[in-house]
């Protein structure tokens, strides 16, 4: 017999039933959006986070290692970013130039990880880039500084970060030391910020017909300096302010904000016979390249660039000038840029005596009278500096050049002190010998200023 659920309503327990399914009804219709979205959300930053581990370009073709532009209507910048950022163990990466196109304008360097792709690198918020087209160094601004020689097909960029040098007492490092390299050959070194993200590599295009091949997995072995560390370490140098010794390289440590931020690099030993010639390399310039190879007394002051105060004379880089005991420099040279060798020495008369001009309380460790293979040594030198066509430009100083020299050391013997650049004489003044003999002596007055220096280049 049917029975009218009118008149026979449900159990309680299936209406209980009924209300739970509602409820859950109820709170899967109100919740289930809110879960869809936190399933969105985490997928996407799963493809965000997926997408930064690969690399990124754009106007760039990625053909294996080979990097080529493609340029799009607006001819704007191609660049292409690598997946992984620089590490300690992957510290350096490499270029070679296979087709320089239109124009050369192709740009090796570090970047942020969401660095825009139509910047070079170097142009950009915390990056950093070496231009081949122009050979200049590039620092979050599209202004470019003098820092290395152009590239060319065939030539081979590199840039790398110096971790070893960076942090202190085991915390990380706000700044990192970014160096490139031409060739094989270190150009020189830029401080750079490093975000969290850290710095990626980077090559930048933007002529057509610009191919590169890129090198992810090479090692970067720095020149081995040992040859010319025994000449050029921290023991032989007498006096040091606001230059630091890094093997055979002086670094300038100061402000280079006044002309009293000099900083001044005096050698422990007097040039003699046997040792009469040093040499530096410019291996960065700085923001100004104010240096200046010379010679000096032993007690010259330490704020002033050589060639400034009586008892020195210096060739100075940035304007080409010599300066002979004066602020005010003669034209001499060219200017030297980076990779430029300077060098600086004495003809001595044959029968020149270091203890006949005041005693030296340090000797030579290779040479302890002062006096071995003083001839033959000399002979050298002169061959040295006639080879090169080095004219005698002393007639120039006769007067208030030599008077420095004239009025302390009356009795001083006359020399010629000769300048060298990237091997060829420039000219010689004469001047007279202070007690004690001349020190080889290095000034820089920028930032960043870096020379490396080889204070007995004819011997061995």
């Amino acid at each position: 017999m049917n029975r009218d659920n009118r008149f026979f309503p449900a159990p309680p327990v299936a209406r209980h039933l009924d209300r739970d399914l509602n409820i859950r009804d109820d709170l899967i219709g109100r919740l289930l959006p809110q879960a869809r979205q936190v399933v969105i959300r985490r997928r996407q930053a799963f493809r965000e986070r997926r997408q930064a581990r690969r690399e990124r370009y754009e106007r760039v073709q990625l053909d294996g290692d080979m990097l080529s532009y493609h340029p799009d209507e607006a001819w704007r910048v191609g660049v292409f970013v690598s997946s992984q950022p620089i590490t300690p163990d992957r510290n350096y990466f490499e270029v070679d130039i296979i087709d320089s196109g239109l124009l050369s304008t192709i740009a090796i360097g570090l970047v942020p990880l969401n660095y825009r792709l139509d910047h070079q690198p170097g142009w950009g918020v915390d990056s950093v880039g070496y231009h081949a087209d122009d050979g200049k160094l590039y620092k979050a601004n599209g202004q470019g500084r003098a820092f290395g020689p152009k590239g060319f097909v065939g030539d081979r960029l590199g840039c790398g970060i110096k971790f070893e040098e960076e942090g202190t007492h085991g915390r990380p490092a706000s700044t990192v030391s970014v160096f490139f390299t031409h060739n094989g050959k270190e150009l020189g070194t830029v401080q750079v910020p490093l975000p969290p993200e850290g710095l990626f590599p980077a090559v930048g295009m933007h002529s057509e017909g610009e191919v590169v091949r890129l090198l992810l997995e090479v090692e970067w072995c720095q020149e081995d300096d040992s040859l010319m560390m025994i000449d050029s370490c921290e023991e032989e140098w007498a006096r040091l302010h606001d230059v630091r010794v890094n093997g055979a390289i002086l670094e300038y440590t100061g402000q280079g904000k006044s002309i009293v931020d000099v900083g001044l690099a005096q050698a422990r030993y007097p040039l003699t016979p046997t040792h009469h010639y040093f040499e530096i390399e410019i291996v960065d310039p700085g923001e100004n390249c104010y240096i200046a190879i010379g010679l000096t007394r032993k007690d010259y002051p330490k704020h002033r660039h050589p060639g400034w105060n009586k008892g020195s004379i210096a060739y100075h880089a940035d304007d080409g000038k010599i300066f002979v005991g004066s602020g005010v420099g003669d034209a001499f040279g060219p200017r030297c840029h980076t990779g430029d060798i300077m060098g600086c020495g004495i003809i001595f008369p044959r029968d020149y005596n270091l203890d006949s001009e005041g005693e030296s309380d340090k000797s030579s460790p290779d040479d302890p009278q002062g006096q071995p293979k003083k001839k033959e040594a000399q002979n050298q030198l002169e061959e040295l500096v006639d080879m090169y066509g080095g004219h005698d430009s002393s007639s120039d100083s006769d007067s208030e050049d030599d008077e420095w020299f004239q009025h302390d050391e009356e009795n001083g013997i006359q020399v010629q002190v000769f300048f060298t650049r990237n091997g060829k004489c420039l000219g010689r003044r004469d001047v007279r010998i202070p007690k004690g003999g001349f020190f080889p002596t290095v000034g820089m007055l920028s930032s960043e200023e870096k020379v490396r220096v080889d204070l007995r280049p004819l011997t061995g």
